[in-house]
């Protein structure tokens, strides 16, 4: 049987434009998936967008709009966001829709039948003010851990999960005011009954995941997995399927971690998959989960624990692809600050593939790293027109004015082929592992490799004098043009489509060596990738 491949991409949350934080964190998992479906593997691609919790009520709030306005107007968005970058979602859900809500509702239920809810009276927050209870984001407050100020669900500081009781000094965000503790019924998740599970879990997975995954789970299992509230008294979420909680909400870390599961199954409805045998294949399954650092928590301790405790046979996510920040300058990007730069800003001033290639480049896969635009420009200009699409440019022109496009009959360097032979392995084994910033370096140097060969051999000195080593030179540079066309597919997709256009070589992917058809008769050259210039200022 073929590899199957499960990659969850991080749900974004539907209070702002997705911006390039998002795509640093989440390009990872279409690269993935696109160099896994290159290999014949079975592929279960999904993400959604994250439509409930406070942020977007107050969002509502301030612009006197229904939440479901809100949440469908940056769904609608971030689906186009994702489409003109190239994502290949298999299914790209919304966790409004009834799809995601019915199957949440009966996780909830299988959880709670096998025992892992519980009821209990909390001490809560309380705003006398506004007269109600407060939400972990509507409460501010001293984060105990590292006393920065913080929300109370998780410190942006340290990164640490809090429950509003980790928090001193706490405040109603909405009004202003101190807030008081009162007394208030909600469900509780026994997380704490999976520290062994998840000991021995994370000892025989953390190979597969970056560091900073593996340092903040640590962390937690370390200070011990504590008990976590599954339930809100908020007015926009998933509705609780028991009676007694009619008025209560299931939390949002919960409801949308679990659209993993409600997100794969609609896709493989779609893919005509069978979904619980594809989660269960043990001998065949790889899991890929794909985030920025700050959800590192939910998806190493929280959705594992919440597998646990459904009982059936999911694959635990073997892969973690954690990823560090983008941050402008010397800040980290925040709407506060008004240094966000949205996907749609740079959609709107260079293409996709120029996006993708330079942020896998500069993946943030070990530390944080620094966008500029003028970086973006220089590494447009240099790789993808001065080396990738100079060496295609140079070689098709001449056979177009040279030959009229017929392309001469040669026997291709058997060098090239071996090298070629080994950058699929050494790229397809990086992409696999989510080293990217590593694949990225391979790709350029097959480019390098390429514009060698072809100023070595000079074939347009050849042409004149040694017709039939020219034939070779062509065959050969045109075999490395196929196979570019290939390896660079999974990160430039609609330069390597225009390309294979070109060779007229088909657009099924592999990911295995090519080469173009015999008696190849060009039509038409275009130029891959035009020169970006910077705004004068």
């Amino acid at each position: 049987m073929s590899e199957r491949i499960f990659i969850g991409g991080a749900w974004p949350y539907a209070n702002y434009r997705l911006h390039i934080g998002h795509l640093a964190s989440l390009l990872p998992g279409d690269i993935i998936a696109r160099y896994f479906r290159q290999c014949g593997s079975q592929v279960i691609y999904v993400s959604g967008t994250d439509c409930f919790g406070t942020p977007i009520t107050e969002t509502a709030r301030k612009e006197n709009l229904h939440p479901m306005d809100v949440a469908k107007k940056f769904h609608e968005a971030d689906v186009l966001d994702f489409q003109d970058l190239g994502f290949s979602y298999d299914n790209y859900g919304a966790t409004f829709s009834d799809w995601h809500q019915t199957g949440v509702k009966k996780f909830f239920k299988i959880i709670n039948d096998n025992g892992y809810l519980y009821k209990k009276e909390n001490m809560q927050v309380f705003c006398e003010n506004d007269n109600k209870f407060l939400s972990d984001r509507e409460i501010g407050g001293i984060c105990t851990e590292c006393g920065s100020s913080t929300k109370g669900d998780q410190c942006d500081s340290c990164l640490s999960l809090l429950t509003p009781q980790d928090l001193k000094e706490k405040y109603c965000l909405i009004c202003g005011e101190k807030t008081i503790m009162s007394p208030n019924k909600e469900l509780a998740f026994l997380l704490s009954k999976f520290q062994r599970q998840q000991e021995e879990y994370f000892n025989s997975n953390k190979g597969n995941w970056r560091i900073n995954a593996i340092n903040e789970t640590e962390k937690y299992l370390k200070q011990g997995l504590k008990d976590r509230d599954v339930t809100r008294n908020i007015d926009w979420g998933v509705h609780v399927p028991f009676e007694g909680y009619e008025n209560k909400k299931i939390y949002v870390w919960v409801e949308a971690v679990l659209g993993y599961l409600t997100s794969g199954r609609q896709a493989a409805e779609k893919l005509n998959i069978d979904f619980d045998e594809f989660m269960k294949d043990t001998d065949n399954l790889r899991t890929y989960y794909v985030h920025g650092k700050d959800n590192i928590p939910f998806h190493t301790t929280i959705f594992p624990a919440l597998i646990m405790a459904l009982k059936k046979d999911i694959q635990l996510p073997k892969y973690i692809i954690s990823s560090e920040y983008v941050n402008m300058g010397s800040e980290k990007m925040s709407k506060s600050k008004g240094n966000m730069i949205t996907i749609r800003d740079l959609l709107d001033s260079c293409e996709s593939d120029t996006i993708r290639f330079y942020f896998m480049m500069n993946n943030p896969e070990k530390r944080d790293i620094f966008f500029s635009y003028e970086d973006l420009v220089h590494v447009h200009n240099k790789i993808l027109v001065g080396g990738f699409g100079n060496f295609i440019n140079r070689n098709l022109s001449f056979l177009m004015k040279q030959f009229a496009g017929v392309v001469p009959s040669g026997i291709v360097n058997s060098d090239i082929i071996d090298i070629t032979k080994k950058f699929y392995i050494n790229i397809g084994n990086n992409i696999a592992l989510g080293n990217f910033r590593v694949s990225i370096e391979e790709m350029i140097e097959y480019i390098q490799i390429a514009n060698k060969y072809y100023d070595e051999q000079q074939p347009w000195v050849q042409v004149k004098t040694a017709p039939d080593i020219f034939a070779n030179i062509t065959a050969t540079c045109l075999y490395m043009m196929a196979n570019m066309s290939n390896l660079f597919a999974p990160v430039l997709v609609n330069g390597c489509g225009t390309l294979r256009d070109m060779l007229q070589i088909s657009q099924d992917l592999c990911w295995n060596p090519i080469n173009v058809k015999s008696n190849l008769k060009l039509v038409e050259c275009p130029i891959l990738y035009n020169r970006l210039e910077l705004p004068q200022d």
